[in-house]
């Protein structure tokens, strides 16, 4: 069983210890993403899914307004600003003290969220990064999550070591990592020969991220729809926290924050 790495981020000038896992709850302003109980876009529902993310134990709302689905359809840039300039100021006076991340691969839109909007994590996920994007979040000192597409654990790490000196070198505090379960691996084989080396990310020192919520590895495996895969997200997310995981990016909170609770009961009283 490996503990978390004990790290801390600046989220606006106030640290987040992230020995302990946090969950992070997905905010979806989409019509298309795959799970279709994640999407919101008017006003209220918005409103009711962030107090509903930090009622239920949440400590992050992230928020996606491009879904990065299989075959999904990429908006514009226009589009995608427009959503979260909608969504943003929504979400900051429902849950003022929430920290606010925002799942975009475009750096234009991370540093318009962070500086119009006050958005404090940046979640990149892209398999051909923009190159503005390092740049961007080292020059706002907003906490960066990094994802990687690569299929096995070797050119992750080949890669992350690569990506983090050069985040380093311009400056950048904060990284997490987060190992990219559905993103350029074989669906069930490769993320799950994944997971089961997880563990091995902590030697690079920093926090892990894990968003495995309802995802093909798991409907795909059982034969079910992402719809009836609360069960098997619960599994994985445990075995992703005995792993190391430091914060889990799920559709259901409660449950999530159920299973933290129940690992650190277990690491507690060994």
């Amino acid at each position: 069983m490996a503990m978390p790495v004990s790290y801390t981020i600046n989220v606006r000038g106030r640290l987040m210890d992230l020995s302990k896992p946090l969950v992070m709850g997905i905010l979806n302003v989409t019509p298309d993403s795959f799970f279709a109980d994640s999407r919101v876009q008017t006003e209220e529902a918005i409103r009711n899914r962030a107090n509903q993310i930090i009622a239920e134990g949440g400590e992050i709302i992230d928020v996606g307004a491009c879904s990065t689905r299989p075959g999904g359809e990429v908006v514009s840039e226009e589009e995608e600003m427009r959503r979260l300039a909608s969504a943003l100021p929504v979400i900051r006076e429902a849950q003022p003290d929430a920290a606010i991340s925002v799942d975009t691969f475009r750096a234009s839109i991370a540093r318009r969220v962070v500086e119009e909007f006050g958005a404090d994590i940046i979640n990149d996920v892209e398999e051909g990064r923009d190159p503005d994007m390092f740049r961007t979040v080292a020059e706002t000192g907003t906490p960066y999550i990094l994802m990687s597409t690569a299929a096995n654990l070797h050119d992750m790490l080949v890669n992350f070591s690569r990506e983090v000196q050069e985040l380093r070198a311009l400056g950048q505090k904060d990284i997490i990592l987060d190992p990219g379960f559905g993103f350029g691996k074989e669906p069930v084989a490769g993320n799950f020969a994944l997971l089961e080396v997880m563990e091995r990310l902590t030697v690079m020192e920093l926090p892990l991220l894990v968003g495995i919520s309802r995802k093909r590895m798991i409907h795909q495996l059982l034969g079910i729809t992402p719809a009836e895969s609360l069960n098997g997200t619960t599994v994985l997310n445990t075995i992703a926290l005995l792993k190391g995981a430091n914060i889990l990016r799920v559709h259901d909170v409660r449950e999530a924050v159920e299973a933290v609770r129940i690992v650190d009961a277990m690491r507690t009283n060994r």
